[in-house]
């Protein structure tokens, strides 16, 4: 096999659940029948990786100093949603009527990963806490080890700036039946038991 088209199935090979046969196969179809396409691509890779950054405010992907969310008059600058990823952030977007501003982590607290606090911007989100516009922040981590590890310090964060912290709540899926929920979603739930008014 050729260097270049080696060197591109192991450049495939960087995208999430592309392992060896998958990246070859890509590599081969683009060659074989889709050249046009592969060139789109390869051009829109390029100016993304080379044009795309990161908000200075949110820290979501940008093209522009200070994304379109972010410099927005529409958007209620007094709640702040914090997310693990900027997929958590166009999830929420999609799916929900919020209409507040964003901050994201780009990870979680990870201490054997070498992420800590400074990693993921908590100096930045201190100071926009800090600023007295926000008076509720949204925890909006995944409830794994590591994701609810950050959500405990994140509230922290929001106490002691004066900011009234909440998390998404976690538990029972809408539809689903009991029998089926999983051991740990179902305690989860059990524990985060609400009064019914």
């Amino acid at each position: 096999m050729s260097k270049l088209l080696t060197d591109l199935i192991e450049a495939l090979r960087c995208l999430p659940g592309v392992g060896g046969k998958s990246a070859q196969r890509m590599a081969f179809h683009l060659l074989e029948r889709d050249r046009e396409r592969g060139l789109r691509l390869a051009k829109a890779l390029d100016e993304a990786m080379r044009q795309i950054g990161n908000c200075s405010r949110c820290r979501n992907f940008s093209e522009t100093p200070v994304c379109a969310l972010c410099s927005s008059s529409s958007r209620d600058r007094h709640v702040l949603c914090v997310v693990e990823s900027p997929t958590e952030l166009a999830a929420i977007e999609q799916a929900t009527g919020y209409r507040g501003q964003y901050f994201v982590l780009l990870g979680r607290l990870s201490p054997l990963d070498g992420l800590g606090p400074e990693e993921l911007g908590l100096d930045r989100l201190a100071e926009r806490l800090g600023e007295g516009e926000i008076e509720e922040m949204i925890i909006a981590t995944n409830p794994t080890v590591e994701g609810e590890a950050t959500a405990h310090y994140l509230a922290q964060l929001a106490r002691a700036a004066n900011v009234k912290p909440s998390r998404l709540a976690h538990g029972v899926p809408l539809g689903g039946e009991l029998e089926f929920v999983d051991r740990g979603t179902l305690a989860h739930a059990f524990g985060s038991r609400q009064s019914v008014d």
